[in-house]
């Protein structure tokens, strides 16, 4: 470990760094620490989140009034607040597959129309269920998805482009169709004790949207 921590030229196999790691007995983050040294991804390194951690969906409740819910890497949808019920769909009367954002903007038969600019949208989600992808190979439940999503024409013309991207922040403009066009910023953020979690964000980006929000939530 010491010769590590030195870089001195060492690059150990993944199954011998989880023999050292068994035999030290090394907690959590020093299992961590060492693999990260080694350059190596430890193999439980794409754990997937399928139910949302306990502090996190009270986070997401305790965020409110501000729209927010919980998702693993590949889109679904594991926690929400009743704000973000109310600006997209009420998530309780979808069925726990559906309970899927990419889903819904590719499927759904009304928030598919929701986005303004749909193109930017669904080129940008495409870009991160890429990179998703890339990095958790084995997950077949996320293969299934994209299989299933590539029989949509639109999906597989921007899968085919093969672009890759991972964004943490944006906006987006949408037509609710009971609050009217409302301009919104989103924000992504990854626990570091869940990483495979991740709260969406959203915030009105002018007075207009808030006010439109506000009304939309006193309903």
């Amino acid at each position: 470990i010491v010769r590590l921590e030195q870089a001195r030229g060492l690059r150990p196999s993944a199954e011998v760094l989880e023999a050292l790691a068994r035999a030290l007995r090394l907690a959590p983050d020093e299992r961590a620490y060492l693999f990260d040294l080694a350059r190596q991804r430890p193999r439980d390194a794409d754990k997937l989140a399928t139910v949302a951690a306990p502090p996190l969906a009270r986070l997401v409740a305790d965020l409110s009034p501000l729209p927010v819910m919980l998702m693993n890497h590949r889109y679904d949808i594991l926690a929400w607040n009743d704000e973000m019920a109310r600006l997209l769909v009420d998530f309780d009367t979808l069925p726990p597959p559906r309970r899927n954002s990419m889903w819904l903007c590719f499927k759904h038969p009304e928030i598919r129309d929701f986005s303004v600019d749909r193109e930017r949208v669904m080129r940008e989600g495409i870009a991160h269920l890429r990179a998703a992808w890339a990095a958790h190979p084995d997950d077949q439940a996320l293969i299934d998805l994209i299989a299933d999503f590539t029989a949509d024409d639109e999906f597989a013309r921007l899968w085919a482009e093969r672009d890759v991207k991972v964004k943490g922040r944006g906006s987006k403009v949408i037509r609710h169709p009971e609050a009217g066009v409302l301009e919104l910023h989103f924000e992504v953020l990854t626990p570091l004790q869940d990483q495979d979690q991740r709260l969406v964000i959203y915030r009105a980006m002018d007075e207009e949207s808030q006010s439109s929000l506000d009304s939309l939530f006193a309903r």
